[in-house]
Order: C-alpha cells, then sequence, then structure tokens
C-alpha cells in the first residue's frame, strides 16, 4: 500500500507508457501506538508491537536494525535504544505482522516517518517478531510529573534560585545555606526586593534549594552592610539599583508550593508607573537549614530528632541519592505508596521529612522498581505544611485495587555540595566507565589524581558513580592498562579508600593520611563502569520458616554432598558410609526485586562443571547459611559453596529467560524467583554437631557484595531457631530491612510482631 501525490491524467498515462510506478512516499503510520510485550518490571524491553484498526500486532524483523528501534524507542518515551532482538526472542505474538521492512534512518521522531511494506504487507510469520531493548532512562517528564511540566506560562520563565553568600563564614560553608536571594529570570540572573518578603517564601526558595526548612535572618546586620556598600561610590550596586530590570519586585508564597514559579510573582512595577522596583529596600537574604545528611560534621542538629520518627519513611532503589520508591513503616512493616493522587505536594512532604528540598519530579507506574510486602496508602492527599506523610489524609491501599505495578516514586531537590566537580572518569569507551580521577588538596593546592586499587571494591566504585551522578556501580574494576587516563593525571593521589557505601563523595571516605600504594600508579588505577538501573535480590523470608525440618541422612548418600564440602569438617573423620549427619533442611526463595537482571559476575569462560548435579555452576558465592548463638557467634554453616542462577519461578505472563541446563545464560530476571528446594544437595545447614538450645538461623543474599544491587540493606534474612535434640522450629523469620531501618529490635520485642509475610 502506497501513497501517491495527486497527478493529472496525462502524467499517469505518461508514467504508464513508459512502465513506471508513481512516486512512493514513506508509509505513514499518522498517531499510532506502540508497546513493548516483554518480562514483567522491565517495561523498556520487549517485542514491539503496533496498535492499527484497533487490534494490536507485531512486527517483522527484515531489515530491522539499531536505527529502528532507536526510532520505536524515542516514540515510547525512552531516550534511546540499546539494542534489538530478532526471531521472537519475546515470545512469538498474536493477530497480523502490522509491519514489514521497516526502514528508518534513524533521525525520525516516529515510526511514521520510516518507510515499510504497507499495512499487513508481510512474507513472516510470528517467529519472525522483533524485540526491542531501549536504554531505560526515559525522556524527560514521560510518566512523571515535574516542577518544570507543572507551571505555566509565567513560570517557565522563573527558572531556578540561587544564594549568593555576602558573610565570609558564609562563603566557606559547604553546601552555601545563606546569602543574597537570585532569581534566574529569562536567562538573567536577578535580585529579589525585601519588602514584604516572609518566612513562607524562604521556605520555598529553601526547598528549591535542597533544604528542608529556612531559618531566621538577622536583617539589621544586613542592613548594616548595605547601607555600607551603598555609600561605596566604587560599588555596582548603586547603579543596578535604580534599573528595574535588577529586580525581581514581589513574591507572595504560601509555603507548601514546590517552586517559587507556583507563587504569586510580580516582576516589576505596574506599566506607566515611575516609580523604582524596590524603592528604600535592599535584596532579600535568605537563610536555609540543612538536612542531616549534609550538615558538616561537627555541626549538631537543632532540635533532636526521634528514630521512630526517622524511620517511618524512606527512599528504595533510587540510583541517586534523594530518589526512590516511597516506602512507610506501619504496624511496624514497610510497604509502598500506591500512585493514585500522587502529585508535588505530596511528594515534598516526604522530601522534606527525609531531610532533603521539595520535590522536583514525582514518577508513577513503578517507574524506580517495584516493592513487596503490603501497599500501605493511597490517594495521599497532603496540603504541603504537614511535618510528616503520616498527617496527610490517605486511604490504605487496598481499598482502590491498587497493585505494586502503581508504586509511587519521588526525585527531591538536594544541596548541591560541589561534590560532583571534585571527580570525573578518564579513558573509559562512554561516559559511564573509565580510569577514576579525583580532585584533592596537595599542600594546599588542589591537583587533579588517580586512586590507589588496593582494597578497591563495589561499595568504593558505588560511591564514585553516585558522585558522578551515573547511578549503580556495575563493577569496580582494579586493572585499568587498557584506559588511559588524563595527561598530567596520573599521579596516585588517594589510596586506601574504605567506604561504608552512604557517603556522598569518595573525599568522605576512609582513607590513608599520606598516600601509600603498592601497585603505585598506571594500570593498577582503580576504575568503575557504571548503570542507571541494577538488580536487588530479597529472600522469601516465609517460605524459609514454612519449610525448615531436620533429617537424619546417611553417609551413603552423602558421597556427592561431602565432594562438595557441603557438610561440616567433623564428617571428615566418620567411618564412611557408615553413620548419618543431621541436617537443617528449608527451602530458600530468592526474588529479584530491582530494574535489572541479576547476572553473575563471571563470564561463561570461568564457570566450573559439576558432575554431580550434571550443570555448570556460575557464582562462587551466592548466599551463606549461618546457625548462630544469640550474641551472635557462629554454631554451624552452610557449606553451599557454588550454584547455578536461573529462573525457577516468574509472574503469569513473564518470560523465563535464565536456565541452568545445557549450557544456557545463569542469571535471574526482574520480577522472577530462583528458588533452590529443601529436597536438592546442599541445600542445608549441618547440625550433627550442636546442642539443643536457642540460636539465630540466618541467610545472606550476594554475602560479599560481588554483584551490584540497588539496595544491600535487605539481603540478610534471621529467625529465631529452637533445637530441643530432636525437633527444630523456626520462627520470626524476616529480612534486615522489614522493621526498622537503623535499630536492631530486642528478641522480646521481635517475639510480639507478627512475621514479615513476603
Amino acid at each position: 500500500m502506497t501513497w501517491s501525490p495527486p497527478a493529472t491524467p496525462f502524467l499517469l498515462l505518461l508514467l504508464l507508457l513508459l512502465g513506471q510506478a508513481p512516486p512512493s512516499r514513506p508509509q505513514s503510520l499518522g498517531t499510532r501506538k506502540l508497546r513493548l510485550v516483554g518480562p514483567e518490571g522491565r517495561p523498556e524491553e520487549g517485542r514491539l508491537e503496533v496498535l492499527h484498526q484497533g487490534q494490536w500486532g507485531t512486527v517483522c524483523d527484515d531489515n530491522f536494525a539499531l536505527q529502528e528501534a532507536t526510532v520505536a524507542c524515542r516514540q515510547l518515551g525512552f531516550e534511546a535504544a540499546l539494542t534489538w532482538a530478532h526471531s521472537a526472542k519475546y515470545g512469538p505474538g498474536e493477530g497480523p505482522i502490522w509491519l514489514d521492512n521497516v526502514r528508518c534512518m534513524g533521525t525520525e521522531s516516529s515510526l511514521d516517518q520510516c518507510r515499510s511494506n504497507g499495512w499487513g504487507v508481510s512474507d513472516c510469520s510470528h517467529s519472525e517478531d522483533v524485540g526491542v531493548v531501549c536504554n531505560p532512562q526515559r525522556q524527560r517528564g514521560y510518566l512523571s510529573e515535574k516542577v518544570s511540566n507543572a507551571l505555566g506560562a509565567q513560570g517557565r520563565r522563573l527558572e531556578e534560585v540561587r544564594l549568593k553568600p555576602i558573610l565570609a563564614s558564609a562563603k566557606r560553608r559547604s553546601p552555601v545555606t545563606e546569602g543574597a536571594l537570585e532569581v534566574k529570570y529569562e536567562g538573567h540572573w536577578r535580585q529579589v526586593c525585601d519588602q514584604d518578603w516572609t518566612r513562607n517564601n524562604s521556605r520555598v526558595v529553601c526547598g528549591m534549594l535542597g533544604f528542608p526548612s529556612e531559618a531566621p535572618v538577622d536583617s539589621h546586620y544586613y542592613r548594616k552592610v548595605w547601607n555600607l556598600k551603598m555609600k561605596d561610590p566604587t560599588s555596582r550596586l548603586q547603579s543596578l539599583t535604580k534599573k528595574n530590570s535588577f529586580w525581581i519586585h514581589r513574591v507572595n508564597c504560601l509555603g507548601t508550593e514546590p517552586h517559587m514559579a507556583n507563587c504569586q510573582v510580580q516582576v516589576a512595577p505596574a506599566k506607566g508607573k515611575l516609580q523604582p522596583a524596590c524603592p528604600g529596600g535592599m535584596h532579600t537574604v535568605v537563610s536555609c537549614v540543612a538536612g542531616p545528611r549534609f550538615r558538616p560534621s561537627k555541626a549538631k542538629p537543632e532540635r533532636k530528632e526521634s528514630g521512630a520518627e526517622e524511620t517511618r519513611v524512606r527512599l528504595r532503589s533510587g540510583a541517586q541519592v534523594g530518589e526512590g520508591r516511597v516506602e512507610v513503616l506501619m504496624n511496624h512493616q514497610w510497604g509502598t505508596v500506591c500512585d493514585h493522587g500522587w502529585n508535588l505536594i505530596s511528594a515534598t512532604v516526604v522530601c522534606r521529612q527525609l531531610g532533603f528540598g521539595s520535590a522536583r519530579e514525582v514518577l508513577f507506574g513503578a517507574r524506580l522498581g517495584q516493592g513487596l510486602g503490603p501497599i500501605h496508602l493511597s490517594e495521599v492527599r497532603c496540603r504541603g505544611y504537614e511535618r510528616t506523610l503520616g498527617d496527610c489524609p490517605s486511604l490504605e491501599g487496598s481499598q482502590n485495587g491498587c497493585q505494586h505495578e502503581n508504586d509511587a516514586a519521588v526525585r527531591c531537590n538536594i544541596p548541591n555540595m560541589g561534590f560532583k566537580n571534585q571527580v570525573r572518569l578518564a579513558g573509559g569507551r562512554s561516559p559511564v566507565e573509565g580510569v577514576v580521577e579525583v580532585q584533592v588538596e596537595v599542600n594546599g593546592v588542589r591537583r587533579w589524581g588517580s586512586v590507589c586499587s588496593d582494597h578497591w571494591g563495589l561499595t568504593e566504585a558505588m560511591v564514585a558513580c553516585r558522585q558522578l551522578g551515573l547511578g549503580f556501580a556495575n563493577h569496580a574494576i582494579k586493572d585499568t592498562w587498557y584506559w588511559q587516563g588524563t595527561p598530567g593525571a596520573g599521579e596516585v593521589v588517594m589510596s586506601g579508600v574504605r567506604c561504608s557505601g552512604t557517603e556522598l563523595a569518595l573525599q568522605q571516605c576512609q582513607r590513608h593520611g599520606p598516600v601509600h600504594c603498592s601497585h603505585g600508579m598506571g594500570r593498577f588505577s582503580a576504575g568503575v563502569s557504571c548503570t542507571h538501573s541494577a538488580p536487588d535480590l530479597v529472600m522469601n523470608a516465609q517460605l524459609v520458616q514454612e519449610t525448615a525440618y531436620l533429617e537424619d541422612r546417611p553417609l551413603s548418600l552423602l558421597y556427592c554432598a561431602h565432594e562438595e564440602n557441603c557438610l561440616s569438617q567433623s564428617a571428615d573423620r566418620m567411618d564412611w558410609p557408615y553413620g548419618h549427619r543431621r541436617l537443617l533442611r528449608f527451602s530458600s526463595q530468592i526474588y529479584n526485586l530491582g530494574r535489572a537482571d541479576f547476572r553473575p559476575k563471571t563470564g561463561r569462560h570461568g564457570w566450573i562443571w559439576h558432575q554431580c548435579h550434571r550443570h555448570y555452576h556460575s557464582i562462587e558465592v551466592f548466599t551463606h547459611y549461618d546457625l548462630l548463638t544469640l550474641n551472635g557467634s557462629k554454631v554451624a554453616e552452610g557449606h553451599k559453596a557454588s550454584f547455578c542462577l536461573e529462573d525457577t519461578n516468574c509472574p503469569t505472563g513473564l518470560q523465563r529467560r535464565y536456565a541452568c541446563a545445557n549450557f544456557g545464560e545463569q542469571g535471574v530476571t526482574v520480577g522472577c524467583w530462583d528458588t533452590y528446594r529443601h529436597d536438592i544437595d546442599c541445600q542445608w545447614v549441618d547440625i550433627t554437631d550442636v546442642g539443643p538450645g536457642d540460636y539465630i538461623f540466618q541467610v545472606v543474599v550476594n554475602p560479599k557484595n560481588e554483584v551490584a544491587e540497588s539496595d544491600f540493606s535487605n539481603n540478610m534474612m534471621q529467625c529465631r531457631c529452637k533445637y530441643d535434640g530432636h525437633r527444630v522450629w523456626l520462627h520470626n523469620c524476616h529480612t534486615g530491612d522489614s522493621y526498622r531501618a537503623n535499630a536492631e529490635l530486642s528478641l522480646e520485642q521481635e517475639q510480639r510482631l507478627r512475621n514479615n509475610l513476603i
């Protein structure tokens, strides 16, 4: 089906006589709707489908390449395409194959600008349905409400604010919390007249700058400074104050707005009036209070903040500080917030409660990953002045049919600490990888140099990627001989770096005083590879509790397990094959809650064939199983050293992508479970040498943090264990972040809490 331009009968006759068809134009899709049908929780990839005449159909993979995938991804709201997949990788579709031989230049904004055979004209079968993998980063404003989207015509001119420090002490402070307010209006910075300025106005400004609250200002002192400058003939203020274009005339905020442009703002006096914009006034001075994470280490909080109040809300799975899926603590259990009614005002209450500024973007549709457990809140309707999210009217999440695919998220304004300017990557194949170069002060002079790779690991790499604004660390690289650093910055200026993972910058981590690097510089400089999405593994605690039991297993059935070192050391001294071992057995089910597949660190070349299990093991240490005394001493451990990763179970509509059989790809897909049944070898703790008593049973997933995850706090699961010498009971099983984030509950408190149902 081709489109022909209007032609005269004479022209058509001439073309027919010459044996030529009328010239063709690109096949128009109009404003057709596209979708990707693929793994649940992975909206950026799947089988490409298009809606035509009210029916969804597929696209054939003939001639389909990266440029066509790029156009499709942009039309779907993503920034770009990563790759495409042929031969129905995401399963064969149903219905018509609407498009074949789609040909794009790659610069088109939508598929309707590309050529194709025409609607339904195809020689393909559904075994050739094309798939697309897009960059997870959405285009600005897609599936979110941002400040820039919420502003009117005037708001688009009021772009941003900043504080210009006046006092010498304020200039030395990082972040800058006090100074003369300047507003960017139509591309130019202007100062704001202080007449009728209120604390509510300051609250909005501080929120835009990443601060949760404002503080009073010593206006009399600043008036003296102003008067001195006005008397100085060399000061530019005298000439500037006479220009109405120098001032924002008047601002009137309620204090609940996420951006000054939502306030009533008068830029200049009414037309026809000759009086100056700020008669007898001076520039507005604003003072803000930084949140706990952004205060200098010696600074004390203004008021004592109760631990219970701190932990009633948290952000999870965010790639940057101040962003993530919103979770709240209710009935001693963490749960999510439904995005029905979610907006910038309610999100701003969350941001301020956590010590950040106002919300700059709210995200819907589990954009930052789906949670587990209950959905506590829905239809949250904050007015903006509440101190906590719990003070806002809301409904229970179960009242209006919310699912975890509706989990709400937020991106908060955070202070500019200047850390991003103190780190850079060099020599990588792309902007998200390379040698880590940092700026430090050496003998009073700031200089750039490399980081020693001694002790460099994923935790340190995570901090580096966050500081760079590039999300999570994919790999921590110790040997960077194939990347050339910046000339003149090859000398090691930072060594012995040890980070906890919560730091905002490498400069905040522990490190050597005098630099000491055993490898020297060059090929052993630290490097990173960053990514904007990461997996997140969590153990099904309830299943462990329900499936635990004791088995006295004869040694004659344990030869294979003994070869793989799955029994405690005393088994070496037994009279094989006579006797038995007492095993605490259980099933474990590990769920990938994140936004990227969990893949083994080692490539196929490093996988080990295990004859007993008849498959390859791709990861050496995936979980630790331990039995501890109540004071934490280890009395028994599971020796399950090697694992094969696969999608054992996936929800309806999500295809398994990884399998252990036939040397297949290994990993855990987003939204799928990797299950280890209680009846397989090594799925136990050998407690033959353990006496009766009360213990703690502990399972840790990804214990060495070898594979990047968006959240390591939920990798540990603990149960109370009672063993009487004949039977065993597990109770109160829960993951490490199930109850409180910053305080271990006493054992008596744990007994009073209901189980964490995952």
